[in-house]
This record gives C-alpha cells, structure tokens and sequence, in this order.
C-alpha cells in the first residue's frame, strides 16, 4: 500500500526525537450498505476511507497521530509532529534505531468464495425482500421492517520500528432484519442480525425467510406479553447473543485496557478462582470466517486462540502491545482499532463460554421457577466495578420447569464477579452471535457466543407486581 523505502523514512522520522518504538497503520477501507424500509430500498451507499496513523511509544507512554493524506512529505511532515510531542517522555537524547523491515507471513484461514464488490445492487436488494415479505407474512401486527445489509473490505499495512512488515485483507458482511409489531399503544421490536468474514456468500448461506419470521415472531410474541415481575430469581440465559452478559460484565473488565490501570475487579487476580467450576471461557481469534476473527491483529501479532478462564480459574487477561509493557505481560494479540483514526488497544474477538454436560432441556426442567431469557438485548457495564444493566429482547417465565408465558420489559442487573461463581448449569449447545463492540479505540466486530446456561439467582428488573 505503501513504498517500503517511504514507510522506513517515515519511521525514521518518528523516532528522530528518540523513543522505543514507532509504528504505521495504513488502512484502505470499502465499505458497501444498503437499507431498505418496507420492502423500498431507503439509501444505498458505496464509499471508501483511507488513511494512516503513526504511533511512537516512549516507556509506558505514547503518541498518536494519523491523516488522509499519504503523500510523502505529509507523512513525514505528520511523522515529525507526533515525534516532537513525544520528545516530551524522551528517555535519552539517542535516537530510536529501526530495524530492517521484514514481512510477517501466516496462513489464511478466512477464505472468502465471493468478493462483495463483484456484486450488483439488484441480487442485495433481491436477498432483503425476502426477509421483509416473511415478516409481514407472518402477522398483521407487523406494521413495519427494515432490512439492511452491510459489506466491508479493508485492506491494511502495519509496520513498526521494530521490523514489522505485514499485510491483510479483512472481508466481513452483514445482515440485520428488523420487524416492529404495533397495536393501539404500544410498539415491540424483534431484531435478528447475523454476520460473518466472508464475502456474498453469506447471504446465499443464510435462510432469509426464517430470518423474518424470527424477527416478527419475537416482535409479535412480545407485543402480547405481559409485564415482567421483578426480584431475585433463577435466570435461564439462552446460547448465542446470550453470551454479550459474560461479554460485558466480565471479558470487559479482563481487557488490558482496564486491568494495566488497575481499574478493574480481577486486577491481579491470575490463578485466582473468579467463576464457577463449570465455567471455562474463550477469546479465539482464529476460529474460520467467524464475524470477530482475523489473520492478525491491528499491530501485527498473528491471532490466537486465548483460555481466559479455565473451570472458574482466571488463566489470562487480553493484553495489547502498550499494556503489556505496562503489566510486563506479553501481547495476546488483541490489539485492535476501528480505523486509522484511532490507536490500538486491547479488544475482544470472539469470545464465548464452552459447551458443558447438560441439554436446554434438563436446565429448564430442573428450574422450578425463574426467568427464561431467550433473546438478550443492549446493556452497559462499569469495568471498574463489573456492575451491568441488560434489556432483554424476548423472555419467558419458567414454572414447573416449563417454559411459560412470555413476559416484556425484563432487565438482568448485577456485578460481574457476583454472578459469574453462580452459574450452575451449563448446557452442551454453544452457539456464536455477532455484534459491534465500543470502547475506547472504537467500534471494532466481536463475536459474542455461549450454550445455554442458568445463573442461580440474580436481580430481574421488572414492572409487574
């Protein structure tokens, strides 16, 4: 993307104040979207974004800086800028040495059968219509979809100081089929979003039927419910999207990012037990084609399959580059960022509780009462204290160990290392779902998964007496 002869010059530039490690990453980014409204295609866009950011580490400190502009004497114009601000943590007068570019190899393990951008509008907007007629098929109640399809093809360089040289293409592709159910006064939503790093193909590989249906069912089911009852109870969480509690209220709170600031609950905590026995839970980089994985990450480290907690024994925390110096640890290989625009840190990929011993079946026949939360929706947690907050997008009451009626407005609300010992069941039906994780270095994929477990007791918010 870049002359190697310009990338080393420009690393140069950035250590001319001296410093212990300068690093570029250069991103070309092809993003492709189409929304459609009730079955009407509402906006479809096509742009590019590109640019590159620079970043010079000094100690436990750092420098960032990045443009759009890549002509050579912007970049070493940007390069010189960013290296005098960070003369500032200068140990020595001495300026950084640079070793001799050599390019990272690895195998590729995300095949992609067919590039987005070979593909006409027509066979996008062709996919969505199904999904939007199942939905209205499915009740009059539905009273309006959206359908949107989303493709990213970003192609990056990252080479540092240190030697780095290394090359990746990241496809990825979305799909989020909405439906919104509506009687006199009140309005319920049913959400389906499925995603993978693959090209087109998965739009050929998904049922967009079934996909409205599912939206409109939850919608409609919801719609009908009445209000949930609140208090401490049993709370069954369903396999796939249920994973984004674990997501929130524990990985967060395991990120470097918030462990190196000791501003964390499992701050040093390794080899500590923090979970239930029956808990062993995975951040894997690697796993093929999944929404969250890559060959690298956004620093150049080949991706990894990383055991965060093995039958309830913290084993690992997720440590970038810069953190890492900081805990002494090494990388994991979770240094990630949304774009150029922002330095890496230390981010999930697909995260996820294994599978145990036990079917949904025997869970749900063993709970003699509790809440069944089928489909789990946004939420916010404090890493500092692991306190959550979890809207839940469909959910059922569980009596006599049967799933009974379905029941709206339900919320989970705990800490994270509070509820994570109280998980006594764990199902044999892990399942990934996908989502868009926030944090400080952006908005980066992450897949979220789990097999059906059941928490003893938590705190339910509800509105029903």
């Amino acid at each position: 993307m870049l002359d190697k002869n310009l990338v080393n010059d420009v690393l140069t530039a950035a250590m001319s104040t001296g410093g212990d490690m300068a690093e570029l990453f250069v991103e070309n980014s092809e993003a492709n979207t189409v929304m459609m409204i009730n079955g009407l295609v509402e906006r479809a866009n096509w742009g590019i974004d590109y640019g590159c950011g620079i970043r010079i580490i000094c100690g436990h400190n750092a420098i960032y800086a990045y443009t759009n502009r890549l002509d050579r004497d912007n970049l070493i114009k940007t390069a010189m800028e960013a290296a005098q601000a960070a003369a500032v943590f200068k140990s020595s007068g001495k300026i950084g040495r640079i070793l001799p570019l050599e390019r990272l190899f690895w195998d590729q393990i995300h095949p992609i059968a067919i590039m987005p951008d070979t593909v006409i509008k027509k066979d996008i907007v062709n996919q969505l219509r199904v999904a939007n007629e199942s939905a209205y098929a499915y009740d009059p109640l539905i009273t309006q979809t959206s359908d949107n399809y989303m493709s990213v093809i970003q192609d990056v360089l990252i080479a540092n100081s240190h030697g780095l040289w290394a090359e990746d293409r990241r496809v990825r592709t979305r799909v989020t089929v909405s439906a919104v159910a509506s009687s006199e006064n009140e309005k319920q939503t049913g959400l389906c979003t499925p995603g993978a790093m693959k090209g087109f193909e998965l739009l050929n590989e998904l049922d967009m039927t079934a996909l409205g249906k599912e939206a409109a069912q939850t919608a409609v089911t919801m719609l009908k419910a009445d209000l949930c009852p609140g208090g401490r109870m049993p709370v069954v969480i369903e396999n796939g999207f249920g994973g984004v509690v674990f997501h929130e209220a524990c990985a967060h709170s395991l990120e470097a990012t918030s462990v190196a600031k000791k501003a964390s609950v499992f701050t040093d905590r390794l080899g500590e037990e923090i979970a239930s026995p029956l808990v062993t839970a995975i951040d894997d980089g690697t796993l093929p084609n999944e929404w969250g994985s890559m060959h690298i990450d956004d620093e150049g480290a080949p991706a990894k399959r990383n055991v965060l907690i093995e039958k309830g024994v913290l084993k690992s925390y997720l440590v970038d580059y810069l953190n890492g110096l900081k805990m002494g640890m090494p990388s994991t290989s979770s240094g990630r960022r949304e774009s150029y625009k922002f330095a890496p840190t230390s981010r999930m990929t697909n995260t996820y509780i294994e599978g145990g011993d036990s079917t949904p079946e025997a869970v749900i026949a063993d709970t003699e009462y509790g809440l069944y939360a089928k489909k789990m929706g946004g939420g916010s947690v404090q890493p500092a204290t692991g306190e959550f907050n979890f809207a839940v997008q469909e959910a059922y009451l569980i009596r006599n160990g049967k799933i009974a009626e379905p029941v709206r407005g339900a919320t989970l609300i705990g800490k994270g290392a509070e509820i994570l010992p109280l998980i006594d069941k764990v199902a044999n039906n892990l399942e990934q779902a996908q989502g868009v994780c926030g944090s400080v270095s952006g908005a980066v994929p992450t897949n979220v998964g789990q097999p059906m477990i059941r928490v003893k007791e938590m705190t339910v918010g509800g509105s029903a007496r």
